[in-house]
């Protein structure tokens, strides 16, 4: 088996307000960490019912002051919603407070709507054609401003020092993401570790990782390519069990992917309610094809061909297991499970 670590969305039930989505997440981070997953990553996505992964630094705030050990990081913070400076204060001051244990993700898709993203930004064009653009600048930005001599400005003749914190002893390790071509080279050009959205994505996983690899250039962070795999994951004691936990998520998946209303994620007993039309199931089936859904040994085996087939020795899952009618609202006992069945 590879190392394991684990991606959380921070997912909202229709049993759940977001203080209890909240205590769900302080719980499973708790478990990964005591279970000795790799890292703990929360995603960055606005204006959605079923998310309350809305701000990664806070989130990572929150779980890092609840865990000991483990890594915790974004997946990712989506630059082009954010000033550079803004994120690099950001996770300068949580490197400070637990060195040695934060990753920051960077993206350079909106996470969002273009109207959520016209208001994040103020009001000023959104995520502008000019802010993706610019996104290599941007990234080189994070990376000068937080390292301890932090960067200067040239304005008027005069060279303006800029630190994004005052007493760095040590910075987060920045890996960028992507779904797409364009971060794999871009993270291959600059010798950063990168990460292609597998879970999300299902397709163009090994094109992305072989140019990212095959056209790396080392730096002085980084002598080697460093990735792995990122999958959703549903575990159980049966088979039969994890294909009815994994069905809200399916559902949730479904309604994206198709542009139906988006709504807090079913519980179990919801989801086995709603009749699928013939297309829809068939979209259905074939995501729950790329995703791991079964019992443990099932899920293991699947997990170890994974990395053995992507050439990776990490892989990061998504505990994506709904929760039936009457669950305690600030946990999630099948994603605690899905870690536990993994890790033993």
């Amino acid at each position: 088996m590879p190392q394991l670590s684990v991606l959380d969305l921070v997912p909202v039930r229709s049993d759940q307000v977001t203080g209890d989505a909240l205590a769900s997440t302080l719980s499973l981070a708790k478990v990964a960490d005591s279970l000795g997953y790799r890292r703990y990553w929360l995603a960055e996505h606005h204006n959605m019912p079923a998310v309350a992964a809305t701000n990664p630094p806070v989130l990572i705030g929150l779980v890092a002051g609840a865990t000991g050990r483990i890594r915790v990081g974004s997946g990712g913070v989506m630059l082009p919603n954010h000033a550079p400076l803004v994120v690099a204060e950001q996770f300068a001051l949580l490197e400070a407070a637990f060195p040695g244990r934060i990753d920051l993700g960077i993206g350079r898709a909106p996470g969002s709507d273009p109207v959520t993203s016209y208001a994040l930004r103020h009001g000023a064009g959104g995520v502008s054609d000019e802010a993706v653009t610019r996104f290599p600048e941007y990234v080189d930005n994070v990376l000068a401003m937080m390292e301890p001599d932090g960067v200067g400005l040239n304005i008027q003749g005069r060279t303006y020092p800029l630190k994004a914190t005052p007493g760095a002893r040590s910075v987060p390790t920045i890996w960028l993401l992507g779904s797409s071509d364009y971060s794999a080279r871009l993270a291959a050009e600059k010798g950063m570790p990168y990460v292609f959205a597998h879970h999300f994505s299902g397709s163009g996983t090994a094109e992305a990782l072989e140019l990212y690899r095959s056209t790396f250039r080392p730096s002085p962070e980084l002598a080697e390519p460093q990735t792995f795999l990122t999958v959703n994951a549903v575990v159980a004691e049966s088979e039969e069990e994890a294909t009815r936990l994994a069905l809200p998520q399916l559902h949730a998946m479904l309604a994206l992917r198709t542009g139906q209303e988006l709504r807090p994620q079913r519980l179990v007993e919801e989801a086995e309610k709603v009749e699928l039309p013939p297309a829809h199931l068939e979209l259905v089936e074939a995501m729950a094809q790329r995703w791991v859904i079964g019992s443990p040994e099932q899920a293991r085996s699947r997990i170890a061909d994974l990395a053995a087939s992507y050439g990776v020795d990490e892989v990061m899952v998504h505990p994506v297991a709904g929760a039936y009618t009457g669950t305690e609202p600030g946990r999630s006992p099948a994603r605690e499970e899905t870690l536990r069945l993994l890790a033993s």
